[in-house]
């Protein structure tokens, strides 16, 4: 039971809503064949009969095969499957003119007959839903339902069938049928729209990330920009007032030199403030980006008054740890808390997307665990860095995400510590001192 409930918990949430609408279907098959099977206690299906519910059960298989193909046509995967279907339209035709033979002319008494019958209409009633998976729009839909419709009418009219037998069967098979392709159509349309917010969600993402590479692009353009063609000019004076023996070349390269060092030093303001993180800041965007994925999230504790390294270490943490869960795990719900007690400030971030599979550990590499936050390698220690092991029975990680983020917290005196913590629970926790030196603190800024 652990292993395949790891399996749905290691699922991303749009393949979650695939395989639920894919197992549906398959389940539509087997409802179908249950449906018609019933009557096998009552020895109804017996003697000459006895084939009929053999290839209505063909007709299942087939048509669990003709949803899964038609459902990987809707995500762009295969072609449409054009002949499957048709062999199965054709497959349906023949299992519903048995069926009403069988009604109308086979051996058997009354029971056979309803049996018959309820084949006929359930075979052109699910065909409908499982055909309609393969046409795009309401219209084509409507069209197919009402294919089926008019093949009942078809065979009722052939096969001898009463007229009011027959306006039964086509008013069965119309409502029927509608009601299943109506499923059909708003389940494929429930996938489409989930997997387009997961890819809108990743296009904000990458938008976010390219928006704030061009703004450090722009920044860096104006800081730089201005001073290093003033450099170039005055380059280029010295050079000519050198060739002259003038000894105002000397004063020129002076200057250069000067603003040479003015613009590393701008630069270096450019990029720590690049570098900083407000955590107040970081909680209020952590908890809307949580909550636009579905997820639930609760922050407590108040961030007022705390130095500005301090605010600056756990904000990466906040960051580093909301991204793991948006891309790593599969969290319903998501805590984070901020409390001060004894000199030191306590920053704690738990979230329910753990597979449940590892031991308690320390922070992670990369974020690359199935745990939500990351996963945790042998012998990943330093500063900061507490607790060995690998989380959530992931890989070794190998990059610079909690580990980087020990790095960072460690040049503060701070420490982090990740690992389950319950059934399903990852929870990563950041402690750092609330006085740090200055030296530290320039060091953790630039």
């Amino acid at each position: 039971m652990r292993g395949a409930g790891g399996w749905w918990r290691r699922k991303s949430s749009t393949a979650k809503v695939e395989t639920y609408t894919r197992w549906s279907f398959h389940f539509f098959a087997l409802a179908e064949f249950a449906s018609v099977g019933v009557p096998f206690g009552s020895g109804v299906w017996q003697g000459p009969v006895l084939w009929l519910p053999l290839i209505m059960a063909a007709h299942c298989a087939l048509s669990a095969v003709t949803a899964s193909r038609a459902l990987d046509w809707t995500r762009g995967r295969r072609p449409r499957p054009v002949r499957l279907m048709v062999a199965f339209a054709l497959l349906t035709a023949a299992v519903a003119a048995v069926a009403l033979w069988t009604a109308e002319h086979g051996p058997g008494g009354e029971e056979v007959d309803t049996a018959a019958g309820g084949v006929f209409g359930v075979a052109l009633i699910f065909a409908a839903c499982v055909t309609t998976l393969g046409v795009r729009g309401w219209r084509q839909a409507l069209a197919v339902v009402a294919g089926y419709a008019a093949a009942a009418g078809a065979l009722a009219l052939l096969l001898g069938a009463p007229a009011p037998a027959v306006l039964v069967s086509v008013a069965a098979v119309l409502l029927g049928g509608g009601f299943m392709a109506t499923t059909s159509v708003f389940s494929v349309w429930l996938l489409d729209t989930v997997y387009r917010l997961d890819e809108a969600r990743e296009t904000r993402a990458r938008l976010a990330v390219a928006e704030e590479r061009l703004r450090f692009g722009r920044d860096l353009h104006d800081v730089i920009g201005r001073n290093l063609a003033v450099i170039a000019l005055k380059s280029e004076l010295a050079v000519q007032l050198a060739r002259r023996g003038r000894p105002e070349a000397v004063e020129q390269m002076i200057e250069v030199q000067r603003i040479a060092r003015e613009s590393q030093r701008e630069v270096r303001d450019v990029v720590r403030g690049y570098r900083e993180a407000d955590l107040g800041v970081e909680l209020l965007g952590a908890q809307g980006v949580l909550t636009a994925a579905g997820i639930e999230c609760e922050v407590r504790g108040e961030v007022g008054g705390l130095p500005a390294e301090v605010q600056s270490a756990l904000g990466w943490v906040v960051r580093e740890t909301t991204t793991n869960v948006l891309r790593h795990g599969n969290a319903g719900r998501c805590a984070v808390q901020v409390r001060a007690t004894g000199g030191k400030v306590v920053l704690t971030v738990e979230n329910d997307g753990a597979d449940g599979g590892g031991s308690r550990a320390g922070a992670g590499a990369d974020g690359g665990g199935s745990g939500g936050l990351g996963s945790a390698g042998p012998g990943l220690t330093g500063p900061g860095l507490t607790g060995p092991g690998s989380v959530g029975g992931g890989p070794v990680g190998g990059g610079s995400g909690l580990a980087g983020l020990a790095e960072r917290l460690g040049k503060v005196g701070g420490t982090l510590e990740a690992g389950i913590a319950g059934a399903g629970v990852f929870r990563v926790v950041a402690e750092v001192p609330l006085v740090v030196e200055d030296s530290v603190a320039s060091e953790v800024l630039s």
